[in-house]
């Protein structure tokens, strides 16, 4: 019998890869948007077809900003640009508030959501998940986010896979 690997299976094999060429891109002097897209876009790969992975730098205001959503639209990025982290708003500044995990599997019916989910239901998003990316003090430096074009929660492998992409944004963020 010749078994398929899925891509969900496969996850945290693609997030190790992307993490070691990470950190390779840090010792050449890669720039920050660089890695952080190359960590984003590994996460798309590991959740599967129609995710898309976002990651929000906290700036020195205390505001989420675009840090690396290669497969978001600008006008999105542009309405959610300077969005303060807060526990009840949305799953990115929620986790950035609370420095927890926040996953929210139907946008229509999470409260998190009442002011933003035309935004990304606009987009054919239905659900998000985010975790935060914290400095080795415990600070939350950003947040990697990953919409769905379904209901659900991330699976068991797509949450180890954005562990080990986190792993090295953090790196990257605290250089």
């Amino acid at each position: 019998m010749n078994a398929q690997v899925t891509p969900i299976a496969a996850a945290p094999g693609i997030a190790q890869a992307a993490h070691d060429r990470a950190l390779a891109m840090m010792s050449q002097g890669s720039s920050r948007l660089d890695i952080l897209t190359l960590l984003a876009t590994a996460g798309e790969r590991a959740s599967g077809p129609g995710s898309v992975a976002s990651i929000l730098v906290v700036d020195e205001d205390g505001l989420l900003r675009n840090g690396a959503s290669p497969n978001l639209p600008s006008d999105y990025l542009d309405a959610i640009d300077r969005i303060k982290p807060h526990p009840d708003l949305g799953t990115c500044a929620s986790a950035a508030a609370t420095g927890e995990i926040t996953i929210t599997t139907d946008f229509q019916s999470d409260t998190k959501w009442s002011e933003l989910r035309h935004l990304p239901m606009a987009l054919g998003f239905v659900g998000a998940w985010s975790m935060p990316i914290k400095a080795s003090d415990g600070r939350v430096l950003a947040t990697f986010g990953t919409y769905f074009r379904e209901r659900r929660e991330p699976t068991p492998e797509e949450r180890e896979a954005v562990r080990i992409l986190v792993s090295a944004a953090a790196r990257v963020l605290e250089a």
